[in-house]
């Protein structure tokens, strides 16, 4: 995985220099560019991303807030399983998805439902994600 091993705050800082550095139109690593490609979808995070205190705010359902970092991520993490083709098969998921719906924003919106799902119920039983039943759950879709 693209973040393995990096804490919240470091990973939120890492939005916020990516985003900063494509304002200012400065050069950025494919990494970078792939953040801000992502963030530039999200106007609506846009103020967040650029207030230094965001990386340490919680972001909890019980506060009704959506985890913008967490949506982005899904994001990256739907795009990064596309271009790796893991599972094998991903990338026609989205693909179709993509042509059917006419929008590869929503296409990903709608993977990355699934695939937050997939990963909550590994959490809760302390397994790894079944990628062949995350798989058919796409091909769903």
């Amino acid at each position: 995985m693209m973040f393995a091993g990096s804490g919240r705050e470091e990973l939120r800082r890492r939005y916020a220099t990516a985003w900063q550095r494509r304002c200012e139109g400065l050069p950025l690593e494919p990494l970078d560019a792939q953040i801000a490609d992502v963030i530039a979808l999200h106007p609506e995070y846009h103020a967040l991303i650029e207030n230094p205190d965001a990386i340490e705010q919680s972001f909890t359902v019980e506060q009704g807030r959506t985890n913008p970092f967490l949506h982005m991520g899904l994001h990256l993490a739907i795009r990064e399983q596309v271009g790796t083709r893991r599972p094998a098969g991903v990338e026609t998921v989205h693909a179709r998805l993509t042509r059917s719906l006419g929008d590869v924003h929503q296409a990903e919106h709608r993977m990355f439902e699934v695939l937050a799902e997939t990963l909550w119920e590994a959490q809760r039983a302390g397994t790894a994600p079944d990628e062949q039943q995350y798989l058919e759950r796409l091909r769903k879709l």
